[in-house]
């Protein structure tokens, strides 16, 4: 019999150019460029395009891709309707991926998944579609119309404005594109290897996404940065700090935010990401749960780092970037989504190309060799 590795832990399955990741170094690459390069000089349209097809474009390619993704922003009327028609008080990944799957249907890829052309065009909408869907039901669902996009802003930029139905200030619109581009890939996670299982039966990139949306959905991979968030609040002041974390670390229980399977130091995004936070902070003012904040991690640096290597994650700040911008919490996830289907699509493409369909094996434990019993003799 094979010897089982449960949850495929440090399994390889695939060959990919698209990423690399050295947790002992604090290293993430993107096609060979750091994340923290990346963050700092490009935006996320160039990122996009870098993950999904393997350079940094040149003018003319990067303005074919952004005039693609404004045309392309606009969502039909039934898909505005399909999220009326939800209930309000679901969750927004829930409303994200019923439109996502929907998509499919108004634009059925024609044609072989594996043509460039088609793969171009299914990416482009896709990226520029969800910042839309996530936007339209966050007003929906508290009653308000939604906001159609604006072609003459910029990706992130056009997202708040969309949200809020007022143009954001530079600051706020570089901030946003920035969490995106550190959230847009992350090696092979749950929920790229579950577009990618999704990926390799041929389905069409609508329902890959769609697949990927649901898995990022679950708790013990998206949505921990909103439990940052409840922690502090939880917390309530900057004197409980020390008190909450030892408590925590006495019961053996997980500090939300801290600690990465994957990073042995700082994660990067995360350094980066603080540095979001403090110039945010700095222009629009503090709050208290950001100084509770500062004090988990320098508590927690002083208990664990040391000792068990246990550092923020990118978690431990977005969700507090995002909340000084005024968004809500329960769209952080989704807004994850939003970054990712960058990641998504790019392993979509590559999976395909030399495709081999998915089929691991089980280990039966199970009886046999039994007999049918007849109804009237079964106890």
């Amino acid at each position: 019999m094979p010897e089982l590795i449960p949850g495929l832990a440090g399994v390889p399955v695939a060959r990919t150019k698209v990423s690399y990741l050295d947790g002992n170094q604090g290293i993430l690459e993107y096609r060979g460029i750091r994340i923290e390069t990346l963050a700092e000089r490009a935006n996320f349209v160039e990122t996009a395009y870098l993950l999904l097809f393997g350079k940094l474009p040149n003018r003319a390619e990067l303005e074919k891709f952004s005039s693609g993704l404004r045309a392309h922003r606009k969502i039909k009327f039934r898909i505005i309707d399909l999220i009326k028609c939800l209930p309000e008080n679901g969750h927004p990944m829930d409303t994200l991926q019923a439109a996502v799957a929907a998509l499919g249907m108004f634009y059925p890829t024609r044609g072989d998944v594996r043509n460039p052309e088609n793969q171009y065009w299914s990416a482009v909408r896709l990226i520029a579609k969800l910042p839309t869907i996530v936007a339209a039901c966050a007003r929906i669902r508290h009653g308000d119309e939604h906001i159609p996009p604006r072609d003459d802003l910029g990706h992130s930029e056009n997202f708040l404005y969309m949200l809020t139905g007022a143009v954001p200030d530079k600051l706020m619109a570089e901030v946003l594109d920035a969490a995106l581009i550190l959230h847009a890939e992350h090696t092979m996670n749950a929920s790229t290897f579950s577009g990618m299982v999704t990926a390799s039966t041929l389905a069409d990139p609508y329902t890959v996404v769609s697949s990927a949306v649901g898995t990022l959905k679950g708790p013990l991979h998206g949505g921990a940065n909103q439990e940052v968030l409840e922690m502090l609040r939880e917390i309530g002041s900057v004197e409980k700090v020390r008190d909450y974390i030892q408590g925590k670390l006495n019961r053996k229980e997980k500090i939300m935010g801290l600690g990465h399977r994957e990073y042995k130091v700082k994660d990067p995004r995360g350094v980066f990401l603080q540095g979001l936070a403090k110039k945010l902070f700095a222009r629009y003012g503090g709050s208290p749960l950001y100084t509770i904040l500062q004090e988990v991690e320098r508590v927690a640096d002083d208990l664990l780092s040391s000792q068990k290597k246990v550092y923020p994650n990118v978690d431990f700040y977005s969700g507090i970037v995002y909340q000084k911008m005024g968004i809500e919490d329960d769209l952080f996830t989704p807004i994850f989504a939003m970054a990712r289907v960058a990641g998504w699509l790019s392993h979509w493409i590559e999976q395909v190309r030399d495709n081999h369909i998915f089929r691991p094996v089980d280990i039966y434990e199970g009886r046999r060799s039994l007999d049918y019993v007849p109804l009237e003799k079964r106890e």
